[in-house]
């Protein structure tokens, strides 16, 4: 089988892959067109999101037998279309579940202890304890949206903490011993610390907005490690202003892009909401980078090529 590397990914996977007797190409650098040329050539393609495999990509792919996304979802695929095509499909939630676990508790920790507005302040010369008092863990009750991979590997990571750990799922029967599954009702009347752990869908797209936010009886946390467009950055700001919202770590936002500094390039082209949000000093925000460690880059890889090894080989 030949198979067409469209992103850079750790060298076991080309290694191991060659090692099984797969053939390997290595394309980084052309068009989407310029591949949509010659992808009938190959059986498989290893991808992370350098374009987006629609329709017409897959209908250019007449060999194609399966497509490896090395990450977590796959919500850059027509995934429907190429099921109907017979064409099999991997992704690597198990690889990077842990990173983005203990990234998630790194932000809400850091929030709680305003950690990143202190170490601005003494690196500017002041010090000041009570204007740093934090608030700790112990005995408050997290909120987990999306209970697969990524909200198992935080509710993991939450153990030892003393608090409560309830999530919210489409699916059925998801509990385990790290978290009790829960109605939205309850979510919204018990929840202090709120993580969203939910892929790209339909169903996510905006889902934390204005009304959303106002079903919570209490003022929480909001932490999102899981994908922008879920989240209002409008609504986001608001909220926070009027004290709904304590304050939020952000893995991802709603402007995010290939482009993502072209933002900052022209002030006056920035959405008012941004611009509102990267001054506000309860939000922390990382440039998506919550499943990007070290390991998680060798966890990824191996995950991808056993998952090919166990439908081909």
């Amino acid at each position: 089988m030949l198979i067409l590397h469209l992103d850079h990914n750790h060298p076991l996977l080309i290694q191991q892959l060659n090692d099984l007797g797969f053939s390997n190409h290595e394309d980084y650098i052309s068009s989407k067109e310029e591949i949509e040329s010659k992808i009938n050539q190959y059986d498989g393609i290893v991808i992370r999101s350098r374009f987006k495999i629609d329709k017409t990509f897959i209908d250019k792919a007449a060999n194609l037998k399966f497509i490896a996304r090395v990450g977590a979802g796959l919500e850059s695929i027509d995934i429907s279309y190429a099921q109907q095509k017979g064409i099999a499909l991997f992704a690597a939630p198990e690889g990077n579940r842990n990173a983005v676990g203990e990234h998630a508790l790194g932000m809400l920790l850091s929030l709680f202890n305003k950690l990143s507005i202190a170490d601005a302040q003494v690196k500017n010369g002041q010090w000041l304890r009570e204007a740093n008092r934090g608030i700790e863990l112990d005995g408050k009750t997290v909120g987990i949206i999306g209970y697969g991979n990524m909200g198992r590997a935080f509710a993991r990571k939450l153990r030892g903490f003393n608090v409560e750990v309830i999530c919210y799922d489409i699916k059925n029967d998801v509990e385990n011993s790290d978290a009790t599954q829960v109605k939205l009702d309850e979510l919204f009347e018990k929840t202090d610390v709120l993580s969203l752990h939910t892929p790209w869908t339909p169903l996510t797209d905006k889902m934390i907005n204005r009304d959303f936010i106002n079903r919570f009886q209490k003022p929480f946390w909001l932490i999102n490690t899981a994908r922008g467009k879920s989240v209002v950055t409008q609504d986001l700001v608001d909220a926070i202003t009027q004290g709904k919202i304590l304050g939020a770590g952000l893995d991802v936002l709603e402007y995010e892009k290939l482009s993502f500094e072209s933002l900052f390039a022209d002030p006056k082209a920035m959405p008012e909401a941004f611009k509102k949000l990267l001054s506000l000093d309860n939000v922390i925000l990382s440039p998506h980078v919550a499943g990007w460690t070290v390991e998680s880059k060798e966890k990824l890889a191996q995950t991808i090529v056993d998952k090919i090894k166990s439908k081909f080989c």
